[in-house]
């Protein structure tokens, strides 16, 4: 069974989506038909449309975000935290069961 990530929309409502071991969070959103989750670059963080706040629990267990994530991470359309990834390029592993993201506002 592939892990559970659960997508939090801005209203509160949660979303459990199956994303297979070696696929992105935002590969997953967008195979789950979750909304809030726009990807337009297609994963080659090139676009912050794919911007989650990752929750509190969860952002130690995940690797440093690269430079380049960084970077991009200037342009979202929503207010960048602590907690703001690009889930573009976050790879899920069997570990990343019960992963929680919040989703913006907006990405666009």
């Amino acid at each position: 069974m592939a892990p559970k990530i659960t997508f939090v929309d801005p209203d509160g409502t949660a979303r459990n989506v199956e994303v297979p071991a070696g696929r992105s969070v935002m590969q997953g959103a967008v195979a789950g038909g979750v909304d809030g989750i726009v990807g337009e670059c297609g994963g080659n963080a090139m676009c912050a449309t794919c911007h989650v706040y990752v929750a509190e629990e969860w952002r130690d267990r995940l690797a440093e975000p690269a430079m380049v994530e960084q970077e991009m991470l200037e342009f979202t359309a929503c207010e960048r935290t602590e907690a703001s990834r690009l889930s573009c390029q976050i790879t899920v592993t069997e570990e990343f069961d019960g992963l929680v993201v919040e989703l913006p506002e907006s990405q666009l």
